[in-house]
């Protein structure tokens, strides 16, 4: 047989293996019957928990995956498992969630979207998820350098997913224009979280959860419950007993040889809007601290990201010092300082290593501290969270 017969042979046997998986895919998704997919820039993996949480306190089985800080498979009975990955995070094992879904005669499936490029966003949706449900937490400003160059450019991309022919969610504001605008193509129904479905989260409905979670948050995911039929209470009341994602917004408390130290892991939010506003949060917090040490894990990977949050840091309450930390600090430093931030005030510990790190926070730290870790929960940043978690004396949550 010729190279070329053998080529042609080849390509038809590996496009009738794709015809023969895509047939079983699209069956296996016909046995769910309620696809939830979860997109949006900030909250992604704290809204798909809060969701699937609440369809199981209403008796829905359901199988929930996120990609947040660590990516995790939640079975209908709570627990949950590491998502194993044999190389770098690949759409394609979205089949194989969908595949350990019906495995587990489950009802109902609440995914994470994993994809950032625009086109793999829509190609996550339209052939993998074909969602009954969309979500879409907000569109801010972050990865700009894949989505970008401006925070409308963001929402066009998480548009992509919005499902064919179903229900679209989200507690976005700003840019609902754009949502309705593909949600009429799509024939698809734009349901809005309202300011006065938020202000109706009141502060003993937030004060429940074992950990910071965000009004918007609970009132969008009590909207979808709502819609599947979970009653209000229930729901809330399986939101307040789920397992938190280990990049939740958490502080632990120390006493370190006389100096009380609080740290605070903002390290999951990423983009600017959001690191103010629970900068802001800590601050009111810990009014009382005699420093406040504000850390940014930078990578250098997400040039644009140290780049977006040095350049307005400055701005903020100011911090007594800046602690940069990962690779690539140079970025924020540059940026920071010419915006007008006084370079004495910044701390370089580039590459550092997790207990440097902590003898760096407590150095600066004086009698009483505040010290809050922002920009990247990846590399150094959750093993930052650990050390001080694992050394605090109280860990407080509200």
């Amino acid at each position: 047989m010729s190279a070329a017969a053998i080529l042609l042979a080849t390509t038809g046997l590996l496009a009738g293996a794709g015809l023969v998986e895509s047939i079983g895919h699209r069956k296996r998704l016909s046995q769910i019957a309620t696809r939830i997919h979860v997109n949006g820039t900030r909250g992604k993996s704290s809204v798909a928990r809060l969701i699937a949480a609440g369809m199981r306190a209403g008796e829905i089985r359901t199988c929930c995956k996120t990609t947040g800080t660590l990516p995790r498979m939640i079975l209908p009975d709570g627990t949950e498992y590491p998502v194993f990955r044999p190389a770098r995070a690949n759409i394609i094992e979205q089949l194989r969630i969908v595949e350990a879904t019906v495995d587990a005669n489950a009802e109902a499936l609440v995914l994470e979207c994993m994809a950032l490029v625009p086109h793999l966003q829509w190609l996550c949706e339209n052939r993998i998820v074909r969602a009954t449900h969309g979500v879409i937490t907000n569109a801010r400003e972050d990865h700009l350098d894949v989505m970008g160059p401006s925070e409308r450019d963001v929402a066009r991309a998480l548009a992509g997913m919005i499902p064919v022919g179903a229900k679209l969610f989200t507690a976005e504001r700003d840019h609902l224009d754009i949502f309705q605008e593909v949600c009429d193509d799509r024939g698809t129904q734009l349901i809005p979280v309202t300011e006065e479905d938020v202000a109706r989260i009141t502060p003993l409905d937030l004060v429940n959860f074992p950990y910071v979670e965000h009004a918007e948050n609970v009132a969008l995911a009590l909207r979808v419950c709502d819609d599947l039929g979970v009653e209000r209470g229930a729901a809330l009341t399986g939101m307040w007993n789920a397992k938190p994602d280990p990049g939740a917004m958490t502080a632990h408390e120390m006493d370190f040889f006389g100096r009380r130290i609080n740290f605070v892991n903002g390290f999951a939010a990423n983009d600017p809007e959001s690191t103010e506003r629970i900068w802001n949060m800590a601050l009111e917090r810990y009014s009382d601290v005699e420093r406040r040490i504000a850390v940014f894990n930078c990578r250098a990977d997400r040039p644009d990201r140290s780049h977006q949050l040095g350049r307005i840091v400055a701005d903020w309450a100011p911090a007594d010092y800046y602690v940069l930390i990962g690779n690539g600090t140079y970025i924020f430093g540059k940026a920071a300082t010419e915006a007008g931030l006084d370079p004495l005030k910044i701390v370089f510990a580039e590459n550092r290593r997790t207990e440097e790190i902590f003898e760096i926070i407590i150095d600066l730290s004086g009698r009483s501290s505040l010290a809050m870790g922002m920009a990247n929960i990846g590399g150094v940043g959750l093993d930052v969270v650990r050390y001080f978690a694992n050394r605090s004396t109280q860990t407080v949550f509200k």
